[in-house]
């Protein structure tokens, strides 16, 4: 098990009546003019956003709303919000949506506090050395963003999406209803599922083999997740299931399960030019379709390791006189479940073809001066075979 640091400062308030102790809680924090950051409107047709406007006005707390977060957040917005709050003179921040409302939000967090446009320091990768405050609503199990410490913005002109991870991101308070996820459609669910399972398995297939607690608890989370995701997609208001999602979603990237690991996040590197480049293929939509063909590529590295997912996860019979056969198999069963969620497991079933692929992966190896960390260094050319692989 390597050193590690584990730093997880978020208050979580999670359960059925979450959402009523929001005014109180940030009144506590100091807060008097909130930004309430939102995406669409369905968290207004639903009620929630005039419960949380109540539970703020109780308190005396003043407020104003910005909404619009599309999926992969667009740093236009994040900009528009920055000027909103010096304007409005808001001092406590508050999303309220799944991981693109959380993200803007942190975004703008780090544009308030620094004094900067926030893409330039993700560009730069110059990391923040104060915090502007926010808390979180969520109303999607997903990129787990309420407990994170990572954000991901994109410029739509430039046709890119960049990472920027920091302590600093994380936010303050949480509040997780499960109830509020119940509206979430059933594409955007699945999308979800498979979001929370990548977060979990980029951390559990690494080179680190001798970290047998945080394998196990990775494996538990996997597994849990598995389940109420076949739940959830025949009942969406299944609250145990809900809330297993919810959870599981925060737990997965908060960086429980890479205690003790080297965490080289491939696929989601490989992936974010996806979404970057062609602005319609959602997060979970392209990990889906990359995770099951990245493994086929580099299982042979880690054969046990993906023998025991298949056999622990995924319910493959462990072949001893052949690992690498269980190993296989499990990719292809991982596959089948989430094709069985809805969610695209091939090129095609993203409309892409050959034809986009130079555009694509050139966006992620910068034109191919630079590798994406794996159990080896991917090339330029890995990724195109990795493409193919996942043409079928």
């Amino acid at each position: 098990m390597l050193d590690f640091n584990y730093y997880t400062p978020t208050n979580v308030h999670f359960g059925r009546t979450a959402e009523e102790k929001i005014g109180p809680v940030l009144k506590g924090a100091g807060a008097t003019r909130v930004l309430i950051h939102y995406g669409s409107e369905r968290v207004r047709k639903s009620g929630l956003l005039d419960k949380i406007e109540a539970s703020l006005e109780s308190a005396g707390l003043t407020h104003i709303a910005l909404g619009g977060v599309e999926p992969n957040p667009k740093i236009k917005l994040v900009r528009e919000g920055i000027e909103l709050c010096k304007k409005e003179k808001v001092d406590y921040l508050l999303a309220v949506g799944g991981g693109s409302a959380i993200d803007s939000t942190k975004s703008i967090s780090m544009g308030l506090a620094m004094g900067r446009d926030p893409w330039e320091l993700i560009c730069g990768q110059i990391m923040p050395d104060k915090h502007f405050p926010f808390a979180v609503v969520s109303t999607m199990a997903a990129a787990g963003s309420e407990m994170s410490n990572s954000h991901v913005i994109s410029d739509g002109e430039q046709k890119q999406k960049k990472a920027l991870n920091h302590d600093l991101l994380r936010p303050d308070f949480a509040f997780m209803n499960p109830e509020n996820t119940y509206t979430t459609p059933p594409f955007e669910t699945a999308c979800g599922i498979v979001d929370i399972m990548m977060h979990t398995l980029e951390r559990y297939l690494t080179i680190e083999t001798d970290t047998d607690l945080t394998d196990r608890l990775s494996e538990a989370l996997l597994k849990s997740v598995k389940i109420a995701g076949e739940t959830v997609m025949s009942n969406p208001e299944d609250y145990e299931a809900r809330a297993t999602l919810l959870w599981a979603s925060a737990l997965s990237h908060n960086g429980l399960t890479g205690c003790g690991k080297e965490q080289k996040f491939s696929v989601h590197k490989i992936g974010h030019a996806f979404s970057g480049v062609f602005d319609r293929i959602a997060h979970g939509a392209g990990l889906s379709v990359l995770f099951p063909a990245w493994a086929q590529y580099v299982y042979k590295y880690d054969v046990r390791k993906f023998a025991r997912l298949a056999t622990e996860v995924f319910d493959v019979p462990y072949d001893y006189d052949n690992p690498e056969k269980t190993a296989y198999k499990g990719i292809f069963v991982m596959k089948s479940f989430f094709a069985s969620l809805g969610m695209p497991v091939t090129m095609s079933d993203l409309d892409l073809t050959p034809a986009d692929y130079e555009s694509i992966v050139n966006v992620t190896t910068v034109n191919g001066t630079v590798t994406v960390p794996s159990y080896q260094p991917l090339t330029k050319e890995d990724i195109l075979n990795i493409y193919k692989l996942a043409e079928s």
